[in-house]
């Protein structure tokens, strides 16, 4: 019980003052995507280092519910300095993991929304595989 309110001042933390939030001009990778079913918006900017594969900043931008965007906000600080192979190949569990409470289905795909977008942006840039995983994630629009 006590994990379960320590997590949720996490997410509300986040939320209220989101990591990683804005643009980044001129990024090397970009998308975005929504959750139609409850109206969350994120878009996704990533600026990758001298060695073209490290992401040396990722920004975001969007709008929604506490979930989708403190998961955002999560997912900002967990892949800066990261390999975009190694983001592609991250899986779900990881953030879900870092969000820390047990989810819906339909909260499941709002904490997901920018780890899809983020995903889709560095397989437009870089090639890199999207995820079987994201087969059920079906009602999120990913551009």
């Amino acid at each position: 019980m006590a994990f379960d309110e320590m997590y949720r001042e996490v997410i509300l933390d986040h939320y209220k003052n989101p990591r990683g939030h804005g643009v980044i001009e001129g990024a090397d990778a970009e998308a975005d995507g929504q959750n139609p079913l409850c109206g969350d918006e994120v878009s996704i900017y990533v600026q990758f280092g001298a060695d073209n594969e490290t992401i040396e900043d990722v920004k975001f931008r969007g709008r929604g519910c506490a979930i989708s965007q403190a998961a955002t906000s999560m997912l900002t600080e967990m892949v800066t300095g990261r390999k975009a192979t190694a983001i592609a190949e991250m899986p779900r569990d990881e953030l879900l993991e870092e969000v820390g409470i047990p989810l819906s289905p339909v909260r499941l795909k709002c904490a997901l929304l920018g780890l899809g977008v983020l995903k889709v942006a560095l397989h437009r840039a870089k090639g890199t595989p999207l995820p079987e995983e994201w087969a059920g994630m079906d009602e999120l629009k990913l551009t």
